[in-house]
């Protein structure tokens, strides 16, 4: 037990997966909004969002998950995606909620995404990393949080969370600060999912988790529990230390001026 709430790693998750039907998107997700824009194809396979000018679209997971390993490859609004946003994170529910964020910033043609992630603990966020997207593989770490509970910090560990993804307009803010705006000349926008994996404690009756029941559209290569005694060693830290120095965009461990009263406590115990 310890050893799953050690830290939270969030990942950069685009490695190949072993094409082996296992699932399928209707019977994991359901498409909770959009008017027809999501749609669920290829067998159950493949799941498609739109956005054009009256809306975007989104979806939600069935079950709720604890601990666990969660892989999904994303295909991003392809060209001109100046102004939307593919969102895809994690939360539980109510004002004290968990939720740990990828949210993926369109640009324009030719200039790279950015990664804006955060990480909500007891309801409280304003913990962003941003990132230039780049390609990487092999499950290469970008971020931890590290449960800090025993210094009065609060980690994410007991409420559990649903998955859910969205494509939406945010051209307000999404790009270059809302200065660049959507062309919806592009539009309808579009982002894709296939290869989703669930290796987790799934929530059930009774407030309890029941672990070991993978679920996905596709088997993982790694086997089942592999993620149970996950932890950072030296090359792992090493790798992600290199992402963040060479791609990390803002960070608000080192934004003194968005916090007079001093940075948060964990921003002088991550490292």
């Amino acid at each position: 037990m310890a050893r799953r709430v050690s830290s939270l790693l969030l990942l950069l998750l685009l490695g190949a997966l072993a094409a082996a039907a296992a699932a399928s998107f209707d019977q994991d997700f359901d498409i909770t909004w959009g008017d027809g824009r999501g749609k669920i194809q290829d067998g159950g396979r493949l799941l498609t969002l739109t956005l054009d000018r009256t809306s975007g679209s989104g979806f939600q997971s069935r079950r709720e998950y604890l601990f666990g390993k969660i892989d999904m490859q994303i295909k991003l609004v392809p060209g001109n995606s100046a102004g939307t946003v593919t969102a895809y994170y994690l939360s539980s529910q109510g004002s004290t909620h968990d939720e740990i964020d990828f949210e993926f910033l369109g640009n324009v043609t030719g200039e790279p995404y950015t990664l804006h992630t955060n990480v909500f603990t007891q309801g409280q966020g304003q913990r962003e990393q941003q990132f230039r997207l780049c390609f990487m593989v092999d499950d290469l770490p970008i971020r931890d949080f590290r449960n800090l509970e025993s210094k009065g910090i609060a980690f994410p560990k007991s409420q559990p969370m649903r998955l859910y993804s969205s494509l939406w307009n945010a051209d307000d803010w999404a790009t270059q600060g809302g200065r660049v705006k959507t062309d919806w000349s592009h539009a309808p926008f579009s982002a894709s999912y296939r290869g989703f994996w669930a290796d987790a404690c799934v929530a059930v009756a009774g407030g309890k988790t029941r672990c070991g029941a993978a679920v996905g559209t596709e088997r993982a290569a790694a086997p089942a529990g592999d993620w149970y005694n996950q932890e950072l060693d030296l090359t792992l830290q090493q790798r992600m230390r290199w992402v963040q120095r060479k791609y990390m965009i803002y960070n608000y461990c080192t934004d003194p001026k968005r916090y007079p009263q001093g940075l948060p406590a964990e921003c002088s115990m991550q490292q």
